[in-house]
């Protein structure tokens, strides 16, 4: 399976990323809802992992995009909100 992980820290996300290859999955970065839109449009996902606070366009406005695109791929909502 492929998945996109939204994050823009980039510690956490390679992190995130490296978790998910030791399991055997894909995974693909994004630093910003406007990447992920992007990305997210152009290659077919199994999963997108979406950090809710990110700069420009947030995470919840993100997923409402990406739905009102057709692109209906399970989201699960990221959030850190002050603590790793």
């Amino acid at each position: 399976m492929r998945v996109l992980i939204v994050e823009d820290e980039a510690k956490l996300a390679g992190i995130i990323r490296r978790g998910m290859r030791e399991r055997g999955l894909r995974a693909d970065v994004a630093a910003t809802g406007e990447d992920a839109l992007w990305m997210a449009g152009a290659t077919e996902y199994g999963a997108i992992v979406l950090d809710v606070m990110l700069p420009g366009i947030d995470g919840i406005e993100t997923c409402r995009r990406l739905r009102a695109d057709g692109v209906w791929t399970p989201v699960l909502l990221l959030t850190a909100r002050g603590a790793v």
